[in-house]
């Protein structure tokens, strides 16, 4: 299945596309420019987490005009890279908190050591676990 979604306009111009707009061109341009067509976007359903879009193409034999999305598989190692790189930010932003308690001027703001400690541990664990899953169903067991 795909979705249809109207409203588009491209000017083709010796059978390529040269100008793609999200909204119809003006009057006098539809007047005084050789070319303007609609255009629909028709853009693949995509498995969340296992597939998406990617590049596009125009079908300039279909009126109105197709502007057609491929979609492209997401592997493994890229989901867990993507999960790995959330993890890192999560302890990098803890990380960073208790930088800014160090230097902060109120006495009552103080860096926690073991807040750190505590999150190098889980992020390990969570990088550990990651590494360990081999097929998307392992992953999506592992994604809160």
């Amino acid at each position: 299945m795909s979705t249809r979604k109207e409203g588009f306009w491209v000017r083709v111009q010796n059978d390529a596309v040269t100008d793609c707009w999200d909204y119809a061109p003006s009057e006098d341009q539809l007047t005084n420019q050789a070319g303007w067509r609609e255009a629909v976007e028709v853009i693949p359903d995509v498995t969340p987490r296992r597939e998406y879009v990617t590049t596009h193409t125009f079908d300039l034999t279909k009126t109105p005009v197709e502007i057609v999305w491929s979609k492209a598989s997401l592997t493994i190692e890229d989901r867990r890279g993507g999960l790995i790189g959330n993890a890192k930010f999560d302890l990098r932003q803890i990380i960073e908190e208790q930088t800014r308690l160090q230097m902060s001027e109120n006495p009552a703001e103080e860096f926690d050591t073991q807040v750190v400690i505590d999150a190098k541990a889980a992020y390990a664990t969570r990088v550990a676990a990651l590494n360990a899953a081999v097929t998307h169903e392992d992953l999506d067991a592992l994604v809160v």
